[in-house]
């Protein structure tokens, strides 16, 4: 009604299923432009990469003459698939990777996630070395315990994630943002009420300030599958950089991964903190990162 809703860039939708829907966005193709697929968080809306023509991920990527196609996760819902870890991770980013290489020939394609999204993204890479030209994280936890940061603090004092999913087939968005704002208030609210301060003299800027609020309150509810692993396979039991996550059977792990890396880390956040995310760069066997 306040004129915030996203404008996006025109797309197509090129392959839908249960659980997801993968776009492309129209731009001057040819064989020689780069493939980025852009793996969006479950728990927000995925417009975020492409809000408005001044602030687009997308934009800027079509500008650079690559070739994006984005996944758009579908909301969840009780009667729906109780989808998990090995479905966001493996199943449904291979099915995206089958049907671009069907369409363009390119079999190596670049990946970026942020947050959850780029967990995803990550241990796809783990798991299909082969197929990631390269991996680009955006504040992407990818190493947990007490000792790493407020959130994981909060995990380890909770209960088991299975009793909360008991009780409800999927586990709304609203409450994983109460469970960060009581982890990292400073994070969560005091930056917000900050960069509004700072955006209040810029027309343009104090938009693009407000768009953002609505998409951070644009939440989207995880399948209580999905939670529980999340919450007990990655952040209290660190399986993933462990080397004890188990995918489709598989074992995934930070070495597997071999595509050049980049790693984006916001020094003052406390959510997802350095020491949530450097590990993980180390460890991984990318020459280039």
């Amino acid at each position: 009604m306040a004129g915030l809703g996203p404008r996006e860039t025109p797309f197509e939708c090129v392959y839908s299923e249960a659980g997801m829907t993968l776009r492309r966005y129209t731009t001057r193709r040819t064989s020689k432009n780069p493939i980025l697929l852009i793996v969006p968080a479950p728990i927000k809306a995925a417009y975020i990469w492409d809000a408005t023509p001044s602030v687009s991920v997308v934009q800027r990527c079509i500008e650079g003459n690559c070739r994006v196609y984005p996944v758009e996760w579908a909301r969840p819902d009780s009667s729906g698939p109780n989808l998990g870890l090995d479905d966001y991770t493996d199943r449904l980013l291979v099915k995206c990777l089958d049907v671009i290489q069907a369409e363009t020939g390119e079999q190596s394609i670049f990946l970026t996630g942020h947050s959850l999204g780029g967990i995803f993204a990550a241990i796809c890479a783990a798991l299909h070395r082969q197929r990631v030209a390269g991996l680009i994280l955006l504040g992407t936890p990818l190493h947990f315990g007490p000792h790493v940061g407020p959130l994981d603090r909060l995990v380890a004092a909770s209960p088991d994630a299975h009793v909360i999913t008991s009780l409800m087939n999927t586990v709304p968005g609203s409450l994983l943002t109460v469970f960060s704002s009581l982890a990292a208030p400073e994070s969560v609210i005091r930056f917000r009420w900050l960069d509004w301060l700072n955006s209040v003299p810029g027309p343009e800027a104090l938009r693009t300030h407000l768009l953002v609020v609505r998409w951070t309150l644009d939440e989207t509810p995880l399948t209580g599958r999905l939670f529980a692993e999340v919450v007990e396979y990655l952040y209290r039991g660190n399986c993933f950089m462990s080397g004890h996550l188990k995918i489709s059977g598989r074992r995934a792990r930070p070495d597997q991964v071999v595509a050049p890396l980049l790693s984006v880390v916001d020094k003052p956040c406390n959510l997802v903190p350095p020491e949530a995310i450097l590990p993980f760069h180390y460890a991984v066997r990318s020459v280039d990162k």
